[in-house]
């Protein structure tokens, strides 16, 4: 079953984000209005590996007021294809280049309220080119051992959707 759209208003707009009210129909006739966060620029993560480590960084999202492990990420930027702005973020977040990137999956973290598409990579290894460039992302890099990665999952340190969906999908097939 497919809603109907009636029309779309702007609410709010930055950079960052569109925030609008749309106008919808489901099937059988309920109308009534549904806000909408649009996003203009995906996002994309690598989940970079090393043998038996994965190169996370352990930072703190003010929005959640939530600490954890988190996959380097972030926006595409203008003109820029999503393979190259994974390897992009992960040397600016982490100072490692990523070797070998080849597409992992892409998926709509919250479709129900938001148009963001996230794109995961997996990279075999990464070449350390210095130190992170933007210090503001977190308070440390650290190649993390499977085992303990897992036990980290098991406990909650892995609270962002892109980072857990990157590490499961490494760990469902193998490349963790």
């Amino acid at each position: 079953m497919r809603w109907v759209v009636h029309g779309e208003d702007a609410i709010y707009e930055s950079e960052w984000l569109r925030l609008t009210m749309v106008d919808v129909e489901v099937p059988g006739g309920r109308r009534f209005p549904h806000h909408v966060v649009r996003m203009p620029q995906d996002a994309a993560g690598t989940l970079v590996v090393d043998g038996t480590r994965v190169l996370l960084l352990w930072r703190h999202r003010f929005v959640t007021d939530e600490w954890g492990w988190e996959v380097p990420a972030g926006r595409l930027d203008e003109g820029e294809t999503p393979a190259q702005a994974a390897v992009r973020e992960c040397l600016e977040e982490t100072g490692w280049e990523p070797v070998a990137v080849r597409p992992l999956t892409s998926f709509t973290p919250v479709s129900g309220l938001v148009d963001l598409h996230f794109h995961l990579y997996a990279a075999t290894g990464a070449v350390h080119v210095g130190d992170p460039v933007d210090t503001s992302e977190s308070e440390r890099v650290e190649w993390v051992e499977a085992a303990r990665l897992r036990e980290e999952v098991t406990a909650g340190r892995v609270v962002d959707g892109l980072s857990l969906m990157a590490l499961l999908w490494g760990f469902a097939f193998g490349l963790v």
